[in-house]
């Protein structure tokens, strides 16, 4: 595979448009010949579809730029060429995307998938090791990750041609490992009903976690963004905000060895997605890894298999370039 090469395009040519499109932010990036240029972000709150976004991104592009296929990664289940966001209101529709845009080919993949394909191309600089041995040389390896929501897939290596299998485990049932983590889901189950791992891994999921644990301890606490309990539980400054953040670690990490046993991801498990990177060192002390591990009699089975957090702000874009390399005759994908 090409390295992670990056220049701004220019001249007149013909590009492919890459895009990470998720509940918050679509990242665009044009594409041509192994070089990704610069990725350019747009809040996804600030235009009714995402076919505003495309325009306005291109529309920033120097004169001459001509764009020959666009390749989309999103966030949610897609279906021959067809995503409904799951944490936002837009909708995609490659054939409507087509005449729209006046394109020829345009595909839509999961973004979990896309940054499953990225692992060939990411290097010592985009990974933060979180413990285990060496894993095993050509078997499966999962990614997984928190942001506006959570997403997981597999990335499973062949002899023939490898392949990524995109799921929606993120919407699974959270499972419980210790009492008072029942105790805080049965608090959630009251508001939500169903409880998903998306409903405490992910950006809402830290505020639910934190309003949950206020309410179990009888805890008075101000209405906190994500980014505000993860800044008061780094500063020391809020309790409850500890042990949110204690939670969600922990929480992941029994969910990320439930998925390495689910899997037999003995290749390694990945931990992407926005929310993580930005307390690698907090994560690395938490029990994030003790719990991963916790497995019974399987101990030793999950001992072997690394646990590898993701720091590429991009990663996605990275898959969706290793993608296209792959399957460059392909319009859209179940």
């Amino acid at each position: 595979m090409p390295g992670n090469k990056r220049s701004r395009p220019t001249g007149i040519t013909n590009f492919t448009l890459l895009a990470d499109i998720g509940g918050t932010n679509a990242r665009f990036a044009l594409w041509e010949r192994g070089i990704l240029g610069p990725v350019a972000s747009f809040s996804t709150a600030e235009y009714a579809q995402p076919v505003e976004a495309i325009r306005a991104f291109l529309g920033s592009q120097a004169p001459g730029i001509r764009v020959r296929r666009v390749l989309l990664a999103v966030a949610g289940p897609v279906s021959n060429g067809y995503c409904s966001l799951t944490n936002s209101s837009w909708v995609l529709d490659a054939k409507e995307l087509r005449k729209s845009l006046g394109l020829a080919s345009i595909s839509l993949v999961n973004d979990f998938e896309a940054v499953a394909w990225s692992l060939s191309r990411l290097t010592a600089k985009d990974l933060h090791r979180l413990g285990g041995g060496d894993g095993v040389r050509g078997a499966p390896s999962v990614v997984l990750g928190p942001g506006t929501g959570f997403g997981v897939a597999c990335f499973v290596p062949g002899t023939s041609g490898s392949l990524v299998i995109a799921t929606e485990a993120g919407h699974a049932t959270l499972p419980a490992s210790t009492r008072r983590e029942a105790a805080v889901i049965d608090l959630m189950r009251d508001r939500f009903g169903h409880v998903s791992a998306e409903r405490a891994l992910s950006g809402d999921g830290l505020i639910n976690l934190y309003q949950a644990i206020a309410a179990l301890d009888h805890a008075t606490v101000s209405d906190r963004s994500a980014a505000e309990i993860t800044e008061a539980a780094l500063a020391g400054s809020c309790a409850v905000s500890r042990a949110a953040l204690d939670l969600f670690c922990a929480t992941l990490g029994s969910l990320a060895g439930d998925l390495a046993l689910i899997f037999g991801a003995r290749g390694g498990v990945y931990i992407g997605g926005g929310i993580v990177p930005r307390f690698a060192d907090f994560l690395s002390r938490s029990e994030f890894r003790q719990r991963f591990e916790a497995k019974g009699r399987f101990r030793q089975y999950v001992q072997t298999i690394p646990t590898t957090l993701i720091l590429h702000p991009n990663a996605a874009l990275e898959g969706l370039a290793t993608f296209l390399m792959l399957f460059p005759a392909s319009d859209t994908r179940a």
